[in-house]
């Protein structure tokens, strides 16, 4: 009895164990963004502080840039980054949680520099394009194959935001190139210099569909400043779609609250997109994780009102993990009482092969030394069975037992008996 206890009990604060084990997520993720103080960090920053509220510590990994954050990932060195659109991610590297805003292609020129709106008509140009490891590169190069502008026809620089606009400042280069958010800290100087300023491209539309990543967005006049009026006339982008990828075996815990963080950071509108136009599933050129594309499409389930966000982001593995033990331990609790019902009887019937043989052998012409052996016997197996530790709603077999043990006890007295009178009358 105490050993079938024993083993439920063990069941019971096993199972329970195990599952919090595997449904409990990590604490901790590591989160690969930009340059420090720049847009992605922000943005990272945002996420941080939101994962916070659940305890989730977030470590921003500052990076170059997007194609830094894709090899990151590819080392298994960050759970999470931010990858510029168009920046390629091997297959089983990464997985998308979604698109989250869009990053407009800007290129800011001195006011009089006479640089042509046409870009296949530049020439002789000195221009910066961001850091080696950054997505403005990346993009830059995408770009001019794009439209068959060949490299070699300008002059090229690879600088740092912050460094690409002191040296648009004096002088030194000709175009800096950005890939990034319109509101981002280190265009603030860039809006308000009267030395400066941003070239509308022509052909944005038919760039767009040779540029198989980028889409066309509208910057309205006024976006970044009104007073001066920057931009002075609503102008048509190039604009990438940032996405948030994490890495496959991310546990759904953390995805659900990354995903959740995502709608609360990028569903409202900004200055180039709509209400409700991210996050989104569509357009990220990755594989969408199943959880975060769920909870995008549908929303969070009424178990997020009920239960830990950790066990509410699992509701279905949770039942893939309870379930098998369920069909497998009620059935086990059904079979349990029959199981140890025959185990108690067994303990007293295993003595009935030998009632059985005595009987069989008393049927014979016996001498009064076997009878005297054979009630030994009986008398031993009586004892025994007298001595049995067997709860009381089991006892009856035993009770059954030892009158049976009488019985052939009473026949063999009678068979003694008889064997002693047959003795003396023939004395």
């Amino acid at each position: 009895m105490r050993t079938w206890v024993a083993i439920i009990l063990f069941t019971v604060v096993l199972i329970p164990a195990v599952i919090l084990t595997v449904l409990l997520p990590p604490k901790s993720l590591t989160f690969a963004a930009g340059p420090e103080g720049g847009a992605y960090a922000q943005v990272a920053k945002r996420y941080q502080a939101i994962l916070a509220r659940d305890e989730i510590e977030v470590e921003i990994l500052y990076t170059d840039g997007s194609v830094d954050n894709a090899d990151l990932m590819a080392q298994g060195a960050a759970d999470v980054a931010l990858l510029q659109g168009g920046i390629p991610v091997p297959d089983g590297v990464a997985e998308a949680i979604a698109g989250v805003f869009f990053e407009p292609m800007l290129f800011l020129i001195r006011t009089d520099s006479g640089i042509p709106s046409n870009p296949s008509h530049w020439k002789d140009i000195r221009i910066t394009s961001g850091t080696s490891g950054s997505g403005t590169r990346a993009a830059f190069d995408d770009f001019q194959a794009a439209i068959k502008l060949d490299p070699d026809q300008n002059q090229h620089a690879f600088l740092s935001y912050a460094d690409a606009l002191q040296a648009l400042k004096s002088g030194a280069v000709d175009m800096a190139v950005f890939v990034t958010t319109v509101d981002a800290p280190y265009l603030a100087q860039a809006y308000t210099s009267r030395d400066l300023t941003f070239l509308q491209i022509d052909y944005v539309e038919t760039i767009s569909r040779w540029l198989e990543y980028a889409t066309v967005a509208t910057v309205p006049s006024g976006a970044v400043s009104l007073a001066p009026v920057v931009p002075s006339v609503p102008q048509q982008v190039l604009a990438l779609e940032a996405r948030l990828a994490m890495m496959p075996n991310l546990h759904p815990a953390l995805v659900n609250r990354l995903t959740m963080a995502a709608i609360e950071l990028h569903a409202s509108r900004d200055i180039i997109t709509g209400r409700d136009t991210f996050p989104t599933v569509e357009g990220t050129g990755m594989t969408i994780n199943t959880v975060a594309r769920q909870l995008i499409q549908e929303g969070p389930s009424t178990w997020h009102q009920w239960l830990p966000y950790w066990m509410a982001a699992q509701v279905n593995r949770l039942l893939l993990l309870t379930l098998p033990v369920l069909l497998i331990l009620v059935p086990l609790l059904r079979v349990f009482p029959s199981l140890y019902a025959y185990f108690m009887g067994w303990r007293v019937w295993q003595h009935y092969p030998l009632i059985r043989q005595i009987e069989d052998e008393l049927a014979l012409k016996q001498d009064t030394e076997a009878l005297e052996k054979m009630d030994r016997q009986l008398v031993s197996m009586d004892t025994k069975i007298s001595t049995l530790r067997i709860p009381a709603a089991y006892r009856q077999a035993a009770y059954h037992a030892r009158m049976h043990i009488d019985l052939v006890r009473k026949r063999v007295r009678d068979k003694r008996a008889n064997e002693q009178s047959g003795t003396n009358s023939v004395s």
